[in-house]
């Protein structure tokens, strides 16, 4: 079958971190999203492959977070096209606001965690080794800036990471795609796109970092994948 941009995309970065590995069981955070979506698209269509044998699954957290989730026709439309992929999926209830402690506010931060919460809680219950992420070559290198100029330190969401506390790994395939080709993929085949429009907001911040991120890269996509490359290739002896 004909590979699409992004496939080829997907299928670079899945083999140059050896994201896959035969017997892997991968559980998909499906947020109903047009990430996520478009990343269990891609999933299915590697699964034919038949090498290497993998098992996949989706997972969808609802939280309890007012405006933070998609109505029941549009989770009705998200079931059907994951049934259509032969993608089992599933969904499970997390009390985000109900597992804030006293004092504590809530923010997009503590929702983004407990959801990957709920996603490792899941994955080692049913017996996954993998979970994979729909975050995209944007969202890398935004966290990248945010931690650079916040944190005074090189890091950001790597395509490939292993826990240390847990026998899991978790997985980017999209990593070397631009979010405007996802968005433009997703718009094409009339999928869902689901946006958080709960009473907390979106994560203002991280927009305000993709703005800067779209002017340092002067809107160039291989503006962007030179900024990517850069974080492997590091010469230490001109850094202080």
């Amino acid at each position: 079958m004909a590979l699409t941009h992004i496939e080829k995309l997907a299928a670079k970065a899945m083999l140059d971190y050896n994201m896959l590995a035969e017997g892997d069981r991968i559980l998909l955070g499906a947020s109903g999203g047009k990430d996520s979506t478009v990343l269990a698209w891609v999933l299915s269509r590697r699964h034919r492959w038949g090498s290497p044998h993998f098992t996949l699954e989706a997972l969808r957290v609802v939280g309890d977070v007012p405006g933070g989730g998609m109505d029941a026709a549009a989770a009705e439309r998200l079931a059907a096209l994951y049934a259509g992929w032969d993608i089992p999926y599933r969904t499970v209830d997390a009390p985000v606001i109900g597992r804030l402690k006293p004092g504590e506010t809530m923010n997009c931060w503590w929702c983004a965690t407990q959801r990957r919460t709920e996603l490792i809680h899941y994955a080692l219950e049913h017996g996954f080794n993998k979970i994979a992420l729909g975050h995209h070559l944007d969202d890398i290198l935004a966290t990248l800036l945010m931690n650079m100029t916040k944190k005074g330190e090189i890091a950001t969401m790597p395509p490939r990471l292993k826990y240390d506390k847990y026998p899991l790994e978790i997985i980017r395939p999209l990593a070397l795609v631009e979010e405007d080709s996802i968005r433009g993929f997703a718009s094409d085949q009339g999928w869902l796109s689901t946006t958080c429009s709960c009473a907390y907001g979106a994560d203002r911040e991280r927009a305000e970092y993709r703005r800067r991120l779209e002017i340092l890269c002067g809107g160039s996509e291989e503006g962007k994948r030179n900024l990517f490359r850069s974080m492997s290739r590091i010469k230490t002896g001109y850094l202080g």
